[in-house]
């Protein structure tokens, strides 16, 4: 009868996992600027998320309460860098809302074009961003490719790029120009002749029609392929009355199914801006969305955002004969000396990543009592934390970049 040996380099151990807290950021390449995340994982699962911020804290709101209203524009800028020309808008517009202000009807449609351009430009680095967080580097260099025509159009019409200060109380800085000799990167890709000068509501329609036909290809490389879908669908399910009670915003309230746009919902000092313009707020569910897609998840947030680009196309073709129809200036005067009356406002606007509200107090003088500024991506980071318990850990990402967070907006 034979006998088993056993065999001395076997050795059986009792695998057990210890929990972990892991940082990601505020370098990790996979965070969006300067986040830090601090995960408590059990093996490669995630058990708590807790968000760390203030890493790009500046004083802003500091800063208003020692300059004129106009003086803190530069300071808009500074907080979503992303979407600049729509801080604008919501600061100008709160500080008209406190001085009983009217702005000519021209004004009215030029900030409906640069703030839907500016929608768009948002988007594009949104959409590139997240596919390069997930893997993909084409559809990155695409949305530069497109941001940067967008951009040089801005350059023409007020002379910067990133931080404008353009959209300013009474209205804005500089009319748009009549014509524009064509940019480099619009000219390689729509036909212009380089050198040539072209009228400027003219070279924006062509860079539209241009754009629409990109849509397709971003959906293919992105939307619709079968990895970006794995990595998103069903991820990430952020319910409606969770948003609701958490504050949540723009797309990502949006893409919980809650249908709620201030441009069509808020107060008629911003909503009389779209008054005359067609459009529909977009919100999940999607008919045409995969099976694998939940209500609420990583990939609903992101067709919001695909869809608003096709939305502010039409509401920028919309504003263009309204704008070139409109009668009077491009601005009603507003002095740098104006005093503020001893009154309070608040007031939020549809920014690119949700609702960006400003709240000021005047006391007689030029310089406001108090600035405030209500930060969207701060109500939408505060979510995190559900989202994340239970994902894989490479999946944290995946849900983050869902969000669309612009740290400079939330720390300020």
């Amino acid at each position: 009868m034979s006998m088993q040996i056993e065999d001395p380099r076997v050795v059986e151990f009792d695998v057990q996992t210890d929990e972990m807290l892991v940082n990601m950021g505020p370098q990790h390449p996979s965070t969006h600027g300067v986040l830090r995340l601090l995960l408590r994982t059990d093996g490669e699962i995630v058990h708590e998320c807790t968000p760390h911020i203030g890493y790009l804290h500046r004083c802003a709101e500091k800063i208003g309460e020692n300059l004129a209203a106009p003086q803190w524009i530069p300071y808009t800028d500074r907080m979503d860098y992303l979407a600049a020309m729509n801080m604008n808008l919501g600061f100008a517009l709160a500080v008209e809302k406190l001085v009983d202000m009217e702005v000519p009807e021209k004004a009215l449609h030029l900030r409906v074009l640069i703030a839907e351009l500016g929608r768009i430009a948002s988007h594009l680095v949104g959409m590139g961003a997240y596919g390069l967080d997930l893997g993909t580097f084409s559809p990155f260099l695409y949305a530069f490719r497109e941001r940067e025509i967008i951009l040089d159009l801005f350059e023409e019409a007020c002379g910067a790029r990133l931080t404008c200060s353009y959209l300013t109380p009474g209205g804005a800085t500089h009319d748009l120009p009549e014509e524009i000799e064509i940019p480099d990167g619009l000219a390689a890709i729509a036909g212009f002749v380089p050198g040539e000068r072209y009228p400027f509501v003219e070279v924006i329609e062509m860079f539209l029609q241009w754009l629409e036909k990109r849509i397709r290809e971003y959906h293919i490389l992105l939307t619709r392929n079968a990895i970006f879908i794995k990595r998103t669908a069903g991820i990430g399910v952020l319910d409606p009355e969770t948003a609701v009670s958490y504050g949540c915003t723009g797309p990502v309230l949006r893409g919980s199914g809650v249908d709620y746009d201030l441009r069509r919902d808020g107060e008629s000092i911003y909503t009389g801006m779209y008054a005359d313009y067609d459009f529909d707020v977009i919100s999940a569910p999607f008919k045409d969305a995969p099976p694998e897609v939940r209500l609420g998840d990583n990939w609903c947030r992101f067709y919001v955002r695909m869809l608003e680009v096709v939305q502010a196309i039409g509401l920028v073709r919309q504003a263009i004969p309204k704008y070139l129809a409109a009668e009077g200036s491009h601005r009603a005067p507003f002095r740098l000396n104006t005093k503020l009356p001893k009154d309070e406002v608040y007031l939020e606007t549809e920014c690119p990543r949700g609702q960006m509200g400003f709240y000021i107090i005047g006391d007689g003088n030029a310089e406001p009592l108090r600035v405030r500024a209500k930060s969207s991506c701060f109500c939408n980071l505060s979510v995190t934390d559900i989202l994340c318990e239970g994902v894989p850990l490479a999946d944290v990402p995946s849900v983050v970049g869902s969000l669309d967070i612009v740290m400079g907006e939330i720390d300020r």
